[in-house]
């Protein structure tokens, strides 16, 4: 993969990554990784149950993410999905190798898209846990997530500089 063909979407737990994720790729003719997908059983199982990931679990799944990202081939931009909520896992993932951009929303905006959910492993009551753990980059670019996804997508596309 050349460099900086990636664009990592990061946020808390029902920000819009994936939506977003797959909005921006389907408009840069990109394809769309979501690191939820890289999860193994046990982190999935352990969210479902209501507990949050710490540090130990997340470090794989992190490894799991940067190999693919290294991995993918072609010249379509890799448009990823990934919480990457402190910065020690942005640098994990490869942080330089990436362009950043945060989807930045409250608990307030949020909870209820969460609530609305379904059929995804991670319950609302995790929420609080993803805010304690957030670590907002300073190297990022930041999107507020009260506009429409259309209209999120437009402004990464003309703040990015691709």
């Amino acid at each position: 993969m050349s460099e900086r063909s990636c664009i990592l979407i990061m946020g808390v737990c029902g920000c819009g990554k994936t939506t977003i994720g797959q909005l921006l790729a389907e408009r840069l003719e990109g394809v769309f990784l979501d690191a939820d997908d890289l999860h193994p059983p046990q982190n999935v199982k352990k969210m479902a149950a209501g507990h949050p990931l710490n540090d130990e679990d997340r470090w794989p799944w992190l490894d799991l993410l940067k190999r693919a990202i290294h991995d993918h081939q072609g010249d379509q931009i890799l448009v990823v999905g990934c919480s990457a909520l402190k910065e020690a896992y942005r640098q994990r993932i490869g942080a330089g190798t990436y362009h950043l951009v945060y989807l930045k929303g409250t608990q307030e905006e949020i909870l209820p898209r969460i609530q609305s959910r379904k059929g995804h492993f991670m319950p609302a009551e995790l929420l609080s846990s993803q805010f304690s753990d957030l670590e907002e980059p300073t190297e990022a670019l930041t999107v507020s997530i009260t506009p429409t996804p259309d209209e999120i997508v437009q402004f990464i596309v003309d703040n990015l500089h691709l």
